[in-house]
Formats: C-alpha cells, sequence, structure tokens
C-alpha cells in the first residue's frame, strides 16, 4: 500500500510539488499540471526536464491524471483528437514506467434545463472506451476510470453497464466525488449520491482510490470540500472496509480545499495553497495509520510518517 498526491494543489512548479510531497514523506506522485499545463500537454524538452526532476528526487509518478475523454470533452468530438492526446500520454508514461492512466468517459449529455438526454450515445462512449483501453493495455498500463461528473459517474448503474461493455477497464474510486454528483438514475432533479453506496456497488472494480471529501450545502446549492473525514464521502468506513478485504493498492490526495483543478475560478495565495495541502495530508495519514491499527495490517502496509 503507498499513499500518492495530486501535487498540482500545493503548488504549480514542479520543485515545490516535489518539496511538499516530500514534507509528508511521500515518494509518489499522481502527475497532472506542472506550470499550469497537464504532463501529456508539456513541450517535449520541459517534459524531458521533468523526467530529470523526478528521478533526482527519487520520486515515482504512480498515475497520470490524464484529461483523456473527461468532463469537459463531449462524445461528439471527433475520436482522433482524444487518439492523439492518449498516443502522446502513453509514450510519456512508458518514459517514466507510470503504471496507471486516469480517463473517463465523455459529458454528460444534457438539455437546456440540466436533464440527462434519454440518448447518451452509449453505443459509441463503450466503442471508443474499448479501443482505449486495448490501447493502453497493449502498451503496458492500465486504465482506471474515475466517478466523475461523466458517463461512467452517472449512476452505479452506468458504471457496471460500462464495466460490462469494456472488459479490462479498472476504477479510481473518488470518496468525495457523490456527495456532489447527481444520482442521474433516480427522479429529476436527480438527488446526491451516496459514496458508501456506489463504493460498495463498485469495489471488485476498484484498483486505486482519491481521496477527497465533501458535502452539498442545499441552501445555498453550493459545492463545500473539507478535512477527510469531515465530510459525507465516508472516507473512513470505506478505508476500514477496503483493508479488511486486502486492499494493497494506493490511496492520492486529492483536497480542492484552496484550488480546484476544473474550476480556474478557485484561487488562493501560493502559501495558503501549500499549508492546507500539507495539513490535508497529516489528517489523512494519522487517519489511515488509525484505521490500520483498528484493522490489523500487515508490516508491508506501512504508512509514511509526516516530515512537517
Amino acid at each position: 500500500m503507498y499513499v500518492s498526491a495530486f501535487a498540482d494543489e500545493a503548488a504549480d512548479s514542479l520543485a515545490d510539488q516535489i518539496r511538499a510531497l516530500k514534507a509528508l514523506g511521500l515518494e509518489h506522485l499522481e502527475a497532472r499540471s506542472i506550470e499550469g499545463k497537464n504532463i501529456h500537454d508539456l513541450p517535449e524538452d520541459r517534459f524531458e526536464g521533468v523526467v530529470e526532476e523526478l528521478g533526482k528526487a527519487g520520486i515515482e509518478v504512480n498515475c497520470f491524471g490524464s484529461t483523456i475523454a473527461n468532463w469537459g470533452t463531449s462524445i461528439t468530438t471527433p475520436f482522433g483528437e482524444t487518439l492523439e492526446v492518449a498516443k502522446r500520454a502513453l509514450k510519456r508514461m512508458q518514459r517514466l514506467h507510470t503504471p496507471m492512466i486516469r480517463i473517463m468517459s465523455y459529458a454528460i449529455l444534457l438539455d437546456e434545463k440540466g436533464r440527462a438526454l434519454e440518448d447518451q450515445k452509449e453505443e459509441e462512449r463503450f466503442r471508443r472506451l474499448r479501443y482505449l483501453t486495448s490501447f493502453f493495455l497493449d502498451g503496458g498500463v492500465t486504465p482506471v476510470h474515475e466517478n466523475c461528473a461523466n458517463y461512467g459517474g452517472m449512476s452505479i448503474g452506468h458504471t457496471l453497464r460500462m464495466l460490462e461493455q469494456v472488459p479490462g477497464l479498472k476504477l479510481v474510486f473518488d470518496t468525495g466525488n457523490p456527495p456532489l454528483t447527481r444520482d442521474y438514475s433516480k427522479p429529476y432533479p436527480y438527488p446526491m449520491q451516496s459514496s458508501w453506496e456506489f463504493y460498495q456497488a463498485v469495489r471488485p472494480a476498484i484498483a486505486y482510490v482519491h481521496i477527497k471529501d465533501s458535502y452539498w450545502k442545499e441552501d445555498t446549492q453550493e459545492e463545500v470540500y473539507c478535512w477527510p473525514g469531515e465530510g459525507r464521502g465516508d472516507v473512513r468506513r470505506i478505508l476500514v472496509d477496503l483493508l479488511r478485504n486486502g486492499y494493497d493498492g494506493g490511496f492520492s490526495l486529492e483536497p480542492h480545499m484552496q484550488v480546484v483543478y476544473h474550476d480556474p475560478s478557485v484561487t488562493a495565495p501560493p502559501e495558503r495553497r501549500l499549508e492546507t495541502f500539507l495539513e490535508y495530508g497529516k489528517r489523512f495519514l494519522d487517519l489511515l495509520r488509525e484505521v490500520q491499527a483498528e484493522v490489523g495490517t500487515s508490516p508491508k502496509s506501512s504508512v509514511p510518517e509526516s516530515r512537517r
């Protein structure tokens, strides 16, 4: 078992991201944005510099947080555009010996009132996902689909149908997404999902876990992100269940408390970003150690000590 993080929530520069990881005693990075660009969009010379910096620091990129088929990409977008990004991503993952890539299943199709269209173009989504899954698996990389604001995150049923139709695809389960994601299997205006119920239904396919916590503030219709274990993401309950069932994979910190990758309007001073990231990491590591002690895990599943 290991702990990773979206260190772009701590800082923009790679040097500062590395320092933040080191402060928490972490040796893994879920690479997403460096200096404002997703890693598969960096110029070639800058990417080679990233490889060198990570190697010198002893930091392993365990997963690429790619933008492939994400909530910002319509299923009507030419598939060739998706494939170009996938090809660049795979080449760079092989260069970094990265074993996993986070992908999604394209944006939800909605009408002008925010209602899901009956025709979500499932067959086209599944066709593309089957191709992408085979493409990455053939390249030695495991694609993991995130339960976010995309087709596969619309409900438990949508995820299960997708898994049935796309052999080889695994899941990265984000604990903090369901409390802020509508359940499109229910009547409009669609209630929010339950993290625990979603997790229970998809647990056999989970290969990786994002740690986020949140709740929906009904009176102001706002998303609220909070410390791990303090929201409606069922973080502790899920940790206990995972460890009791022998989970020995990764956990990736994604606080969203000062900056939100998909919402550039959410900003914070650099020092506040770093401070929050480090506190978030410390709290999660403490929680994970507590859960380990409760369920009794093996020595190989030790948790790093924060160096703060």
